[in-house]
């Protein structure tokens, strides 16, 4: 349950973090995006401002203007005066369309030529409000530098007989950022509750999703030692059925040919060799029996002891050319039913692992009890290829399980497994398992 829990918080440990990072994420994101929304909604304000005052200029608009007739811009004058220069409007300029300021709040202004940046080219050309943050440093604007950061807004315009003008109006910047700020800003709290909401509704389905995950892989390694301890069982029982059955059938049949040879061999030579070829090939067969049920389960475990069942599960090695030493410590002859089986399936697994992967060419297998008698040491070494650590989910991932489940089954038994490899330079695995 504490592994499970440690397991749990983990997992938890590292969504949070996700959650957190995700959620830091989004809020930049959302912050930005409605201070971007705040900036055009104030903007498209300062342009509705600003079109108002285009609106009431226009019909005071004289076809004078264009020659710059007195009469024509005392209106304009009187007018603007009157109040079209309201805030946030601090500056107005009437332009045509070959860049001349026709009238301006400032009078050094009126009379003078300037290229026509693009903003004013694209309200002349499409007859639709154009806007732009001023900039100070353009010969136009020389006398706007101590009214700081303007917003500037063209409005298209025409005098009654046709002739299309620009009306200009400069508002103040900050005036128009003090009113995006305030537009996001209004929304901000409605983000934050919103992202505090979802993730606290997260934190649940988290944790829940999280413990079920646990318990899926809890349950299905449940059903996996389950399988394997019903197997055990079985090939028990089916190796012990063959061993005391059919493998001491095959025994007595292999000793009646031999007799029968022997009696045969004074009169009937050639029926005695084929006996005693019989009873060879029985023989044969009987190795080979006891080899195939050494792989399904030991029948020499409980009843010739630890150290003939780990010799006789070493002897494939043998053959095979590998260099195998197998000792067990006299003592360990009191070892428990459970006990022994255990360290049998550790040596077995071990003795698989160094069959299939390792390429040694020596192989240790040391079982031993130290002096205080609280618990038995199965140690199996070799000088194989050795391996690269994995974890617990790339060991699960891989199918790798034998050694995941031993270490359970040792776990479950008061004990432990401890495996320690390195590629080139072998493989150890260890076993300890308490006898009290």
């Amino acid at each position: 349950m504490a592994r499970s829990n440690t397991s749990v918080a983990r997992a938890m440990l590292m969504f949070s973090v996700a959650g957190l990072v995700v959620l830091v994420l989004v809020g930049v994101t959302g912050v930005l995006v409605l201070r971007a929304i705040g900036t055009d909604e104030a903007t498209r304000q300062a342009q509705q401002v600003a079109d108002v005052a285009g609106r009431v200029v226009e019909p005071r608009l004289a076809n004078g203007i264009v020659r710059g007739t007195s009469g024509s811009l005392l209106a304009i004058e009187t007018l603007v005066n009157g109040g079209v220069l309201t805030d946030p409007i601090v500056h107005v300029k009437i332009w045509d369309a070959n860049g001349e300021v026709l009238y301006s709040d400032i009078p050094e202004q009126i009379g003078s030529t300037f290229p026509l940046d693009a903003s004013k080219l694209h309200a002349f050309a499409t007859g639709e409000i154009s806007a732009e943050q001023s900039d100070l440093q353009r010969p136009e604007n020389r006398f706007e530098e101590d009214l700081g950061p303007l917003l500037e807004v063209s409005v298209p315009v025409s005098t009654p007989d046709g002739t299309e003008l620009l009306f200009q109006a400069y508002l103040r910047f900050d005036s128009v950022a003090a009113s995006a700020r305030e537009l996001w800003t209004a929304f901000l709290p409605v983000l934050a509750v919103a992202l505090v909401a979802l993730t606290l509704l997260q934190i649940p389905l988290g944790y829940g999703l999280a413990r079920r995950v646990r318990e899926s892989q809890e349950e299905r390694e449940r059903l996996l030692r389950h399988a394997i301890e019903s197997s055990d069982m079985e090939r028990r029982r089916i190796a012990g059925d063959m061993h005391d059955g059919l493998v001491q059938q095959l025994v007595g049949l292999s000793m009646s040919l031999s007799a029968g040879a022997d009696s045969l061999a004074a009169n009937d030579a050639v029926a005695a060799a084929s006996l005693r070829d019989a009873a060879a090939t029985t023989r044969q067969g009987i190795r080979s029996l006891r080899s195939a049920l050494m792989g399904i389960y030991p029948p020499t475990l409980h009843r010739a002891g630890l150290a003939s069942a780990l010799s006789d599960l070493a002897a494939p090695l043998t053959d095979a050319g590998v260099a195998t030493e197998v000792h067990v410590q006299p003592e360990a002859g009191a070892l428990t039913p459970d006990a022994e089986s255990l360290l049998f399936r550790a040596s077995q697994e071990a003795i698989r692992n160094v069959t299939a992967h390792a390429r040694a060419k020596n192989v240790r297998v040391h079982v031993k009890v130290p002096d205080d008698g609280a618990a038995a040491v199965l140690e199996v070494e070799d000088d194989g290829v050795g391996f690269a650590p994995v974890t617990e989910d790339e060991a699960r991932a891989d199918g790798h399980l034998g050694l995941k489940v031993l270490g359970d089954l040792a776990r479950d038994a008061g004990g432990t497994l401890n495996v320690t490899s390195s590629p080139g330079a072998g493989t150890r695995v260890r076993l300890e398992v308490p006898l009290r």
